[in-house]
Parts: structure tokens; sequence; C-alpha cells
């Protein structure tokens, strides 16, 4: 874990770093993380091979911890250290009971709380104890209080997001309506400037005819007035 620290934070001082991810990187505890990362924000530890939260560094501005899919059972007390955790993920772990869960009431900003795949899961009225246990959670598993699934990232639900889609949709159909009722009307006006050039053309024609039959009954009357004199 000390090496997989050290390539992740590429040289820069550890109290700039603001998120970690050591994911996969096998270790039964935490080893080389200190409380140096006072500016540590995001931590994840998914799949990390971890038995239990010993040497847990207190990160006083740690906000979200990804722990799922390892094997901690328990010492959820280390966490206390963080007093800023919103968000904890122990999806996949071996917390068995509720009571195991009890040092996380110190947590008093703590939203958002995953346990999938624990045993603590089958415990009857499971939900409604640990929303019990602690006053400021939102989401546990993914669903508030009155199983209402939660938000995504950008703060819409799935129905919000299909519902925007739909409208999206809808509104490049009108477009596309639009578009073609325009070219529809250009071609009009393509045609009826056609109709009236070639009612130009034909009054011209029309009118150039008229000008020679009149120039021929103009050159008859002189050649008799001619030959009259003659």
């Amino acid at each position: 874990m000390e090496k997989r620290i050290e390539l992740e934070c590429r040289g820069r001082p550890v109290g700039e770093i603001q998120e970690l991810n050591l994911d996969n990187c096998r270790s039964t505890q935490i080893v080389g993380l200190t409380d140096k990362f006072q500016n540590l924000e995001m931590l994840s530890l998914i799949n990390a091979g971890l038995t239990t939260l010993k040497g847990f560094p207190s990160l006083p501005k740690l906000k979200k911890l990804e722990l799922s899919d390892n094997r901690i059972s328990g010492m959820l007390n280390v966490l206390q250290g963080c007093p800023k955790l919103m968000s904890i993920n122990l999806s996949g772990n071996k917390i068995k009971d509720i009571d195991t869960l009890h040092p996380l009431k110190e947590l008093k900003e703590l939203q958002i709380l995953d346990l999938f795949n624990c045993e603590v899961t089958n415990v009857d009225d499971y939900r409604a104890k640990v929303f019990q246990l602690l006053p400021s959670l939102l989401y546990l598993d993914g669903y508030d209080k009155q199983n209402k699934e939660a938000e995504d990232e950008d703060g819409e639900d799935s129905s919000d997001v299909n519902e925007s889609e739909d409208g999206d949709d809808d509104e490049e159909d009108d477009e596309e309506g639009d578009d073609d009722e325009n070219s529809d009307d250009e071609e009009e006006e393509d045609e009826e400037g056609e109709e009236e050039e070639e009612e130009g053309e034909e009054e011209e024609e029309y009118e150039g005819e008229e000008d020679d039959e009149q120039r021929g009954v103009k050159r008859k009357l002189e050649d008799e007035v001619e030959e009259g004199d003659s």
C-alpha cells in the first residue's frame, strides 16, 4: 500500500492531495496513509483486501470514503477522526449487526451509507433501525426513508432524465418539422418565381409580335402612298 500511495501522489506534497485512489492495492490493514493528508476529501480503497481499519488516520476534510468489497467486520470507531464524512460505502464487507454501526453516530454530517451484500441487511427492520440510529442519514443502500431512489450526481433522478430526453426528442421533431415547412415554402416561392419569369417572357414575345405587325402595316401604307404619287 505504501508504494501505491507514493505512486498516486506523483511527487506532489501529501498535504495538497484531495483525492486518492488505492483500489485493488491488496493490504490487510492501512499502511502508509497518515494524518499528513490534511486536505484529502475523497479516498477509495475498493477491493484492497482489508480485514481491519486499524491504522486509519484522522482526516479532517474527508467527505467520501469507498471501502466496498473488503473483509471489514468492525472497528468503525476509527472513522470518528473524519468528522466531515458525508458518504461511506461498506458494501460487500463482513458487517453483521446493527451494533457494529453505532460508532457512526458520531458522524453528524453522514448522509449516504451503503451496506449492500453485508449480513446486517438481513436483520429484521434493518432499514428502520439504521435510519433511527443515524438521524442525519438521507440515503441507505441508494434509497431514502420513503424508499425513493437517490438522485444521480447531476441532481436528477432517472425519471427526470428520461423526461428530459423525451423533451429533447420532441424539440428535435419540432425543429425538423419547421425545416420541412421552410423547405416547402422555399420550393413554392421558386415555382412562383419561375412561373412569373415564363409569363414575362411570353408577354415580351407577344409585344414583339405586335410591334412587327405594326411596322408591316406602316410599310404597306407608305408603299401605297408612293405608288399613288407616281
